[in-house]
């Protein structure tokens, strides 16, 4: 039977990369879920947690524009591949810890197998798929990473009756370690040096350069893109919303078992709302993306985000409005880090994707370091979670207002 015929290529790189981005934020999100048991159990305060995931971000933006620059030249699969390898060994060492230091070295080396485990591979789909078919496709892949949230906040609670929290690291890592195998064996660089068309391939809109140049013949050079005043309007909006997402992310189980005084079961469930909603987002908003346009629906994912913040914060302990904002806010988490990566592919040349995606990493990270930080300083100066979240509202507000201000990409 003839496999090209039977099945194009690009949904075996598809399918390979969902699972990527399913456990890579199993293991980033999942750390919300999994924190007020290590808390608990090591004595950890919530400034403590902050340094713990910012360890993985720090790591995380310091390397990710370096692995851009390598994908560009080398190409995703080797880069994915290897950096898949230490997550695993990252992750499963994290069940082994007794202090903060050696949480710290474990995440941040999690934080490192992370770099080749977004843009290399948002820009190893896009460059599979039609440029009117990209929204389509990241949607696909973006529902990993909320596909990853809600099992996690279903399963741990089950893994720590049954064993405990350090099994949650366990079978995180080795699942990893699997996974880079299949990596290895089944992804390909670029469609047309694997002897294939991009999938659903008409024409290339002429506003959209695109040279089909294969990696290692890329010929931006960086200070061209740095002079470009959307690099900046998209990044320093991109900073704002991070730093507006990632506080609610990283705090809200424990904010929801600690504050609200919840079970950890039903603490745990508003992650799987999360990740459910965040489903919908990227199954919903992405596509709808590929018409509106991307700063259209930025501005509009955004501005949802806002509001949502502000009614988790009128919310309180009323459950039910609680899960109606949590879910409302991860419909639109779900499509925010995508649709900022997919502006590399409308704004930039085709064969600096990943480069872009790597250079804006940095803003993205600042964000969400920062967040952990106050908000968890607050948290143990204040005792509540209210202050650290109105700063998030009002941050959501700020990356609205930045990308208004983003001009059409030339034509």
């Amino acid at each position: 039977m003839d496999t090209r015929r039977a099945l194009h290529w690009a949904w075996i790189i598809l399918g390979i990369c969902f699972v990527n981005l399913f456990i890579n934020y199993s293991v980033r999100l999942g750390y919300g879920v999994i924190l007020p048991e290590m808390i608990r159990t090591l004595g950890f305060g919530r400034a403590a947690a902050g340094s713990i995931i910012n360890s993985l971000l720090f790591t995380y933006i310091c390397i990710a524009p370096i692995t851009g620059y390598v994908t560009d030249r080398i190409g995703a699969r080797p880069v994915i591949t290897c950096c898949l390898m230490i997550l695993g060994c990252g992750v499963f060492f994290m069940g082994t810890v007794h202090a903060l230091w050696t949480s710290c070295l474990f995440f941040g080396i999690v934080g490192l197998g992370a770099t080749g485990l977004w843009g290399p591979v948002i820009t190893l789909v896009q460059r599979w798929f039609a440029f009117h078919r990209r929204g389509f496709a990241l949607g696909i892949l973006s529902t990993g990473y909320g596909l990853g949230f809600a099992t996690v906040g279903t399963v741990f609670p089950r893994i720590v009756n049954l064993f405990s929290w350090r099994h949650a690291w366990f079978f995180l890592g080795g699942l990893a370690l699997l996974m880079a195998i299949a990596n290895g064996l089944f992804l390909r660089n670029d469609p047309k040096t694997a002897g294939w068309q991009p999938w659903g391939l008409k024409e290339e809109p002429s506003g959209n350069v695109n040279t089909g140049a294969k990696p290692g013949q890329v010929k931006v050079p960086l200070a061209t893109l740095f002079k470009n005043s959307r690099f900046w309007l998209i990044g320093s909006s991109y900073f704002a919303i991070a730093y507006s997402l990632y506080a609610i992310t990283t705090f809200m189980v424990d904010y929801a078992k600690f504050q609200l005084e919840l079970p950890l079961e039903q603490a745990s469930f508003l992650a799987t709302i999360h990740g459910i909603g965040q489903i919908v987002g990227v199954l919903t908003v992405l596509p709808l993306s590929d018409y509106l346009g991307r700063k259209k629906t930025i501005i509009i994912s955004n501005s949802f985000i806002t509001a949502a913040l502000a009614g988790i914060l009128i919310a309180g302990d009323t459950w039910i409005m609680l899960c109606v904002f949590i879910g409302c806010l991860a419909i639109f988490y779900g499509a925010t880090f995508p649709i900022y990566g997919a502006c590399a592919g409308d704004y930039f040349p085709r064969e600096a994707m990943a480069t872009v995606i790597g250079a804006w990493t940095p803003f993205y990270g600042a964000g969400a370091i920062l967040t952990h930080w106050i908000s968890g300083i607050l948290r143990d100066k204040t005792g509540i979670y209210n202050h650290s979240f109105l700063i998030c509202m009002i941050m959501a507000g700020l990356a609205v207002l930045l990308i208004t201000r983003l001009k059409k990409a030339d034509t």
